[in-house]
């Protein structure tokens, strides 16, 4: 007993040993981003990445944008990280020096596969350059009607799928009544993209309970949220060897969160397997979902058709699946329901535009793509909408190299120097403030926070016209840029 409590004590006085090492190393060693301004760290361990990344942490990113500005340091896992929003320092992470700038190791391959969410340089390339004719303007139109028919029209592929208008007017007929509408329209973009990019009916909108895919889709983001600590360890999760290991080790962590991410994804890879193989079968092309016109029969054709060394692989072409469904439902959802909430707030804008629609229709016809496309009113409110509440408010890159990165405009140093360019050390953690560029008041002006869609109808301000930000969609960030710009 005595050695046991000796041993015990041993320990505790070396692990404390360590930690003031470490604490005095760090106190004496110079660090580039020493001279930066950020927030005190409120944990030694984890430094301020439990309040970047809490859902409800709205308020911690306010008090950091008004006080520090478009660069920061913040505390990660015992190291500095850089918060960024600096149009030009973004131009050269996303873009100039995006081959220097990756994903994160958390993402890679371990959660989508070999999709293109989860490969990276050559081969992500490659990836990208098959599926961009699934995302050309023709195709895009021929979607339309697949649009209509899960939203309210009979579909002639399947009359048994109910539709969404269906399934919530059948919950009013007997008088008002509360609606979760966020949980129909996560169904509802599932059914959406299953059927525009997969050809695969998931959901038939109906009484019964949502398909267990969507179920999965819809909490893999907040329990990803719950697991940011132990996230920070995925990169050395990485490097255990195949993919077999990992998961193994993975199957043994005792907690709740990670046991529920691992089974997401293998019910993500079982739906993925089920939803190629009905897209690879005999059946006419006539008679499938969508009409064969799906993102995903048509990267299909043009991988068969492709030179060898063009060829996507069987596991590059799985991992889209779940690429094209994961991108597209949870971000789908919560930009519509956002949009519903905010005309909901505004009766005027709710007003104003359904007046721009119902004048465009004619006999109560459908809009065409032409037509929906020509809607100036609703493409301002969709854009405003896009610009104030990005589905994605932060996006995290790593220096694979030693680098500099430069400033639009100085800040100011702690020492009261104007800091007009940062030296990156290889790993360092980059996040993307992609919210704070989107309504940053330098540049969108003082009612930057506002939502005014008046604002995309004349000239933009000045600043905003001005302002060389990278990103693929109308002077903002929600999209990204570069060579993983959103498709």
């Amino acid at each position: 007993m005595a050695g046991t409590e000796l041993t015990l004590q041993n320990f505790l006085i070396s692990v404390t040993l360590l930690v003031l090492a470490w604490r005095l190393l760090k106190a004496t060693a110079k660090h580039p981003f020493d001279n930066l301004p950020g927030p005190p760290s409120p944990s030694f361990l984890y430094g301020n990445i439990n309040q970047i990344w809490d859902p409800k942490g709205w308020a911690f990113h306010k008090h950091i944008a008004d006080t520090y500005g478009p660069v920061m340091k913040y505390s990660g896992l015992a190291n500095g990280q850089l918060w960024v929003s600096d149009p030009t320092a973004l131009q050269y992470i996303i873009v100039k020096e995006q081959d220097i700038y990756e994903e994160t190791d958390m993402f890679i391959q371990m959660f989508f596969g070999m999709g293109l969410l989860g490969t990276l340089g050559e081969r992500h390339r490659k990836q990208r350059k098959m599926l961009n004719p699934a995302f050309s303007s023709r195709h895009l139109q021929e979607m339309v009607p697949t649009f209509y028919n899960v939203s309210y029209k009979n579909s002639p592929f399947d009359a048994d799928i109910t539709k969404l208008r269906d399934s919530i007017l059948a919950r009013v007929n007997a008088g008002p009544q509360e609606i979760d509408i966020l949980h129909w329209l996560g169904r509802t973009a599932v059914e959406l993209i299953g059927q525009s990019g997969l050809g695969y009916s998931f959901d038939n909108l109906d009484d019964g309970p949502a398909h267990p895919y969507s179920l999965a889709i819809k909490n893999f983001i907040p329990t990803i949220f719950r697991l940011q600590s132990l996230l920070l360890l995925l990169p050395y999760v990485s490097e255990l060897g195949p993919a077999a290991l990992r998961r193994m080790v993975l199957k043994f962590v005792p907690s709740a969160n990670v046991q529920s991410v691992r089974r997401m994804v293998d019910l993500m890879d079982e739906t993925s397997r089920e939803v190629l193989l009905n897209q690879m079968g005999d059946v006419d092309v006539s008679e499938k979902v969508g009409g064969g016109k799906d993102i995903m029969g048509i990267l299909l054709k043009a991988n068969t058709e492709a030179a060898e060394e063009d060829r996507l692989t069987d596991a590059e072409v799985l991992g889209q699946v779940s690429t094209l469904v994961f991108a597209a439902t949870d971000t789908t959802s919560s930009a519509l329901a956002r949009m519903f909430h905010l005309l909901a707030q505004h009766p005027d804008v709710q007003d104003r535009l359904r007046n721009e629609i119902l004048a465009a229709r004619h006999n109560d016809g459908d809009l065409e793509y032409k037509q929906l496309d020509g809607l100036q009113y609703l493409d301002a409110v969709i854009r405003e909408t896009l610009r104030l509440y990005a589905p994605a408010p932060l996006v995290d890159r790593v220096a694979r190299k030693d680098t500099v990165l430069p400033l639009s405009r100085p800040i100011a140093g702690l020492d009261g120097t104007d800091i007009h360019e940062i030296a990156v050390p290889k790993g360092t953690k980059l996040t993307i403030a992609i919210m704070h560029a989107n309504c940053d008041p330098e540049i969108w002006g003082a009612d930057a926070q506002e939502w005014k869609p008046e604002r995309w109808l004349g000239q933009l301000l000045e600043n905003v016209s001005n302002t060389r930000f990278p990103g693929v969609y109308s002077n903002m960030m929600t999209f990204l840029g570069g060579s993983r710009a959103c498709m």
